[in-house]
């Protein structure tokens, strides 16, 4: 037993600490060795995710698996965003769409395009270097140097870095262009993230995410 900060009895019991793979996980580190990579979740979203995403109906969210796999999201995003195809291979995936599927990239200033190129490249290297030769990873990575040239050479350069904020500029062809604040929240395993799109503060994203929930709300009503 662990006893409570004030000395007041039990705070936590050995059943309840969450120990497991801890040790060995620093034990690898203190050997400079990466931990290794435990199960994946696969498309079985967190239920802590899932229930911030519940909350989030004013502001467009997404469910994203580290490889890019959009596993949930709520009206506003679609409506901001768009719907995803479930029924193609990597369909739903935003780096596959993004360098396979030129309609992926109306929605967004062609100026900005080589930049979010960058972008989705490290974040899935840094994914891919945590599975550490799983299939999903090989077969996605496969596919994309074949389908783009422009994948190929950023995956040559081998930069590396975990997507956590950054900033966005959508063209919505009904609310015109909106900034938007892109806040990643992590689950503790980095398998899956809560992307939250929020209006900057001075901007008038806010009067433009209002404009788009009540279309977006229209367009989604049941006929």
């Amino acid at each position: 037993m662990i006893a409570a900060p004030d000395g007041g009895g039990e705070w936590l019991t050995p059943r309840t600490l969450p120990t497991a793979g801890n040790g060995r996980d620093h034990l690898h580190l203190l050997a400079s060795h990466r931990p290794p990579a435990g199960p994946t979740v696969g498309d079985h979203v967190s239920p802590g995710l899932l229930h911030l995403l519940d909350q989030l109906d004013t502001t467009p969210a997404q469910v994203l698996s580290d490889l890019g796999d959009v596993l949930a999201q709520n009206a506003m995003a679609r409506a901001l965003l768009g719907g995803v195809c479930t029924v193609s291979e990597h369909g739903r995936n935003v780096v596959w769409r993004w360098f396979a599927d030129p309609e992926a990239r109306t929605a967004y200033p062609a100026e900005e395009h080589a930049y979010y190129s960058r972008l989705h490249v490290a974040d899935l290297r840094a994914a891919v270097g945590r599975r550490s030769g799983d299939p999903a990873c090989v077969r996605l990575v496969e596919r994309l140097r074949g389908a783009s040239e422009e994948f190929a050479e950023l995956w040559a350069r081998h930069e590396v870095g975990v997507r956590r904020h950054s900033r966005m500029r959508v063209v919505h062809p009904v609310i015109g262009p909106v900034d938007l604040d892109c806040q990643v929240l992590l689950t503790p395993e980095g398998e899956q993230r809560l992307v939250i799109h929020t209006p900057p503060p001075g901007t008038d994203a806010g009067e433009r995410l209002a404009l788009l929930r009540v279309v977006g709300g229209e367009q989604f009503a049941p006929a």
